[in-house]
Order: structure tokens, then C-alpha cells, then sequence
């Protein structure tokens, strides 16, 4: 993904907006409602692509502990002060019109998720998936961490169950989503929700609607301003 001025859109083409986002991070899925909302407010035209990104890449796929417990141990805090920090995301997706349930939640590692994901960008049903899989994490409490709980998923957005099982077997996209990671780590992204819009500015963290709108729209009128440069250019002077 080329990012700097100049890049990935055309004053009347879709803005792109490239995402980086891990289906275990609540602040992901309040940043999604939020970026939507500004998506609207904006009122143009965008593209969407998400890439992976994994907070804990170091969590074990059957996780027996709660997301309490999870949490206390990762941030090396006590489960007092975990437990109100749940409470306040929880209120704050409400605000969002999510339903957080965190004592449902099955932690686990996503890295087979996240090449689910990548399946089902090459199918056109990417932005489908993510959305189910984080309803199906943060509001259903659903194992994201086994090929076949990921199939059944996938299958409800239209994928097909037996090439879910095959490219999660294979590893088809095991790559793929390590080239995400490692894009991250070369443009200096160190936390998710991280969004790169119009190849030139980066929003990081579920900002506002109006920030994600305001964005968005400079972008737009960045590649407008480009676009005259470049005519006046190829015109040459008066005469």
C-alpha cells in the first residue's frame, strides 16, 4: 500500500482507507461505528480495506481465563482497577449502539481470524466479515480462535464453508496477513484502530465522527488542489 502525497486517489476517484485493526480490540469495533458515522457526515465516496494487526500475537488459542484476568495480566494491573475500564468501554460502545458483553468474551489469539479476513477481501466480502466477527467477539461471546467456529461465521456473510476450511488449512494467507504486521511496524503504527486515508494522513485511535469527517474531506480537496497544480502545469504559461 503506497502512502504519501500524491497517492492512491484522483480528485473524483473514492477516497481509500486503509485499516488496521485486530477483532479483540474494543476499541476497534467503537472506532468502526465512529468512522461510519463520519463516513456519512462526509457524504462522498470511499473504499475500504482492513489489514491485520495483533495486539497479543503471544495468547494462547484457548485461553481459560476471563478478559478481567486477561487484561490484569497483560497490563500488569490489579483486577480492581481492570474491572471499571471494562465498564467505561462498555458504556462507551453503548453510546455506539453496541452491546460489549466482556464476561462472554473467549480471548484467544486471531491470527487464523485475521486470514479469514484476508479470504474474504479476495472473495468481496471483507468489510461483511469483519463486522460479523466482532459482533460475534465483543457482543456473543463466540471462540474466534478454531477454523471451524471461523467457518460457520464466514459462512453467514456468504463465504464458502469448505474454501474457508481449505485456505485456513493450507495457510493461503498466512503471509499475507504477516506482510500487514510488518507494514505497520515500517510506517510506525504501534496501536490500532490506526487508519491511513488517502494515502497521506493517519488517524489513530476511534477518534470523533467529525475527525474522521474533517479528514476525509481535506483528502478530497488535497487531490482537487493537486489535480489543478497539474493542469497548470501541463497547460504551460498564458500567452
Amino acid at each position: 500500500m503506497p502512502v504519501g502525497p500524491g497517492v492512491n486517489m484522483t480528485e473524483n476517484s473514492p477516497v481509500e482507507v486503509h485499516i488496521w485493526s485486530d477483532v479483540a480490540c474494543p476499541w476497534c469495533f467503537i472506532g468502526k461505528r465512529r468512522f461510519e458515522s463520519g463516513v456519512r457526515q462526509f457524504g462522498g465516496k470511499v473504499e475500504v480495506e482492513y489489514h491485520s494487526y495483533e495486539l497479543a500475537p503471544d495468547t494462547p488459542v484457548d485461553y481459560e481465563g476471563s478478559e478481567v484476568e486477561f487484561l490484569a495480566a497483560y497490563k500488569g494491573l490489579p483486577e480492581s482497577q481492570v474491572t471499571p475500564v471494562l465498564g467505561h468501554l462498555t458504556e462507551l460502545a453503548a453510546a455506539e449502539g453496541l452491546s460489549y458483553d466482556f464476561s462472554a468474551v473467549r480471548h484467544t489469539k486471531t491470527l487464523l481470524a485475521h486470514q479469514v479476513m484476508h479470504h474474504a477481501k479476495a472473495e468481496g466480502k471483507q468489510l461483511e466479515l469483519v463486522e460479523r466477527l466482532f459482533r460475534a467477539y465483543f457482543e456473543e461471546g463466540r471462540h474466534l480462535g478454531h477454523a471451524d467456529g471461523l467457518t460457520a461465521l464466514a459462512a453467514e456473510v456468504g463465504l464458502d464453508p469448505d474454501d474457508v476450511r481449505r485456505v485456513l488449512a493450507d495457510g493461503t494467507y498466512a503471509q499475507a496477513v504477516q506482510d500487514d504486521i510488518d507494514l505497520a511496524r515500517e510506517i510506525g503504527i504501534t496501536g490500532v484502530p490506526f487508519y491511513v486515508i488517502g494515502g497521506r494522513y493517519g488517524v489513530s485511535g476511534a477518534q470523533s465522527p467529525e475527525v474522521f469527517a474533517t479528514t476525509l474531506a481535506r483528502a478530497v480537496a488535497d487531490a482537487a488542489s493537486e489535480a489543478s497544480a497539474d493542469d497548470a502545469t501541463t497547460s504551460g504559461p498564458a500567452r
